[in-house]
């Protein structure tokens, strides 16, 4: 995959990532939102690194690709994950480089471009009803409210908020 926009590059992992995936993993919203996608070593990054890559070429996923600054630098990643209901969007830039859009700039170049490749009529979003900054992302992406209570969320009965993105309602 090779995605580009004004800022970023989506491309594929490479192995030689592990480091950045390991050190984008450990921020505090990493550990509070998604704890389940911190990986405390380089080396269980770099296991990780390389099931994505092996991930590729099937239709089953998981589908994570990280963000690359022009420069080439690691700054996060955005995933379509398959549940039973259907394909879930998950994002993550690290802390040094939130707030700048980076997130609504990856989602938006993502979002067609996975729908079209997997032949998708919807993309789902759900995240902690006090993940804030996500569901910004989501609304600004044009991701549609689904539902907001309590639900499943990494293992336990949370709050939070379902949105689907539709690709006919983009064009």
């Amino acid at each position: 995959m090779r995605i580009e926009t004004e800022r970023l590059l989506i491309t594929d992992f490479r192995a030689d990532m592990a480091e950045a995936v390991h050190r984008n993993s450990l921020d505090e919203d990493n550990r509070r939102f998604v704890p389940d996608e911190v990986f405390e070593t380089v080396e269980e990054a770099r296991e990780v690194v390389t099931f994505l890559m092996g991930r590729y070429g099937g239709t089953e996923g998981p589908f994570v690709h990280p963000i690359l600054l022009k420069s080439g630098e690691n700054i996060g990643y955005v995933q379509l994950v398959k549940l039973p209901e259907g394909w879930e969007l998950g994002y993550h830039v690290a802390k040094d480089h939130t707030n700048r859009g980076y997130a609504t700039e990856a989602v938006r170049a993502f979002l067609p471009a996975m729908a079209e490749r997997m032949g998708l009529s919807q993309i789902l979003g759900i995240c902690l009803a006090e993940n804030h900054a996500s569901a910004r992302v989501m609304e600004k992406c044009g991701f549609r409210p689904l539902f907001r209570g309590v639900g499943p969320y990494q293992g336990a009965q949370r709050e939070i908020i379902k949105n689907a993105w539709y690709p006919a309602a983009q064009a």
